[in-house]
């Protein structure tokens, strides 16, 4: 009971990056920048596909959720990491915020490396089998899929959370990180740590190891029937869809592996918060850039959409003006 209150009654800090406050400006700008080129360009993708009806397909569809998440999930971290940039590390932040910030940060991140398992399987049945990918890609079985992601990501994460705050956490309370952290948060609990380690090692082969071992087996099927298309337009078509989809899947799970498939004895704090800036700042901002600036038809869809938006606005316009 004693260790419960006192558990309540911590209050978590920050670690700044530097102690200089112009570098920690220079982070700041930096993140803010990377937070809302990730929130445009992410929103711009999601609502493009919504908008143009010739990209209501199963790729674009699982495309749509991926933005719809990456906005979720940076805007997990983002806005309290921007916040103790300002500040130098000073806003405390509570055991049950913390524990809020970690629950969403693993649901999303979970369902964020789930979902590029499942658009690599779409590629490979798209590419393998185009003549019955209509029929095996049914709308039903994607809604499944679509949901199936978040929800395991909602179980793995309960169980991982619950776990890692029932520990005691005694009086060092300062996080060597700029969020709450599954690794740097267990560091700082006095309790036994073998089970939550245990879950964590759990959670990391669902989540990063199977997803990314289907990827890689997906992948040598793609590329194998990529080299049997005659048509040399054919096989760069294919190749271009693809390989947005390995660029974004190499940097999320060689980030997240680097971190979460290690053990935990052998955590660099230093190391981890540099690479955790990858998987929660640059890749949600670098997705939609690989995705649109490698994808013909969404390019060419994006343009559609802004002329019609246009077009429309011009309309408006000039209907005020006549009624006035």
């Amino acid at each position: 009971m004693g260790n419960e209150n006192r558990t309540k009654e911590i209050q978590f800090y920050f670690h700044p990056f530097s102690p200089i406050l112009e570098i920690q400006m220079l982070i700041f700008m930096a993140f803010l920048l990377m937070y809302v080129g990730s929130l445009i360009g992410n929103a711009t993708i999601f609502l493009t596909v919504w908008a143009e009806r010739s990209l209501h397909t199963p790729m674009y569809f699982f495309l749509a959720n991926l933005a719809a998440l990456e906005i979720f999930y940076s805007s997990t971290v983002a806005p309290l990491a921007l916040v103790n940039l300002l500040t130098m590390g000073r806003i405390p932040i509570s055991v049950t915020g913390c524990g809020t910030q970690m629950f969403f940060f693993v649901f999303l991140g979970s369902a964020d490396c789930i979902l590029l398992g499942i658009m690599a399987y779409d590629r490979f049945v798209a590419i393998r089998d185009p003549l019955r990918y209509n029929l095996i890609m049914r709308w039903q079985l994607c809604a499944q899929l679509a949901v199936g992601a978040p929800v395991l990501g909602f179980i793995l994460a309960l169980q991982l959370t619950v776990l890692i705050f029932h520990l005691p956490f005694c009086a060092h309370n300062r996080i060597p990180h700029f969020y709450c952290d599954v690794l740097p948060i267990l560091r700082l609990a006095c309790g036994d740590t073998r089970t939550p380690e245990a879950m964590i090692f759990i959670v990391s082969v669902i989540i990063l190891t199977i997803p990314f071992s289907l990827i890689s087996i997906s992948y040598i099927f793609i590329v194998a029937a990529i080299l049997k298309i005659r048509s040399a337009e054919g096989r760069r078509k294919a190749f271009s869809t693809c390989s947005s989809h390995l660029t974004v899947v190499l940097l999320q799970y060689g980030c997240c592996s680097l971190i979460y498939l290690r053990p935990s004895s052998s955590y660099n704090p230093e190391m981890g918060r540099v690479v955790s800036v990858v998987y929660t700042f640059v890749t949600p901002v670098l997705n939609p850039l690989i995705y649109s600036m490698r994808n013909q038809e969404l390019k060419d869809a994006l343009n559609k959409v802004m002329k019609r938006h246009l077009l429309q606005t011009q309309l408006g316009s000039r209907v005020a003006v006549a009624l006035a």
